[in-house]
């Protein structure tokens, strides 16, 4: 398989998210794929500037962050 080949991913959206990105995407004359691509592009893009990386829910060092938090509160 290329390794250039996108992804594709199943989605379900509420019909009223579908309705308001279908709209968006109209009138950024883009497809509402296009439209998901690039709203989940830009969150990203713009994660990144700010240094954030994501961190799972789970892990340990997020539970010390919140533990160390509440601890100086």
């Amino acid at each position: 398989m290329e390794e250039n080949r996108k992804k594709q991913v199943p989605l379900r959206l509420s019909p009223q998210l579908y309705a308001d990105i279908a709209k968006w995407a109209e009138d950024d004359f883009r497809s509402i794929n296009g439209q998901i691509e690039y709203l989940l592009s830009e969150c990203v893009r713009r994660r990144k500037q700010k240094g954030k990386h994501y961190i799972p829910k789970n892990s340990n060092s997020e539970k010390e962050s919140n533990s160390s938090e509440s601890e100086n509160s």
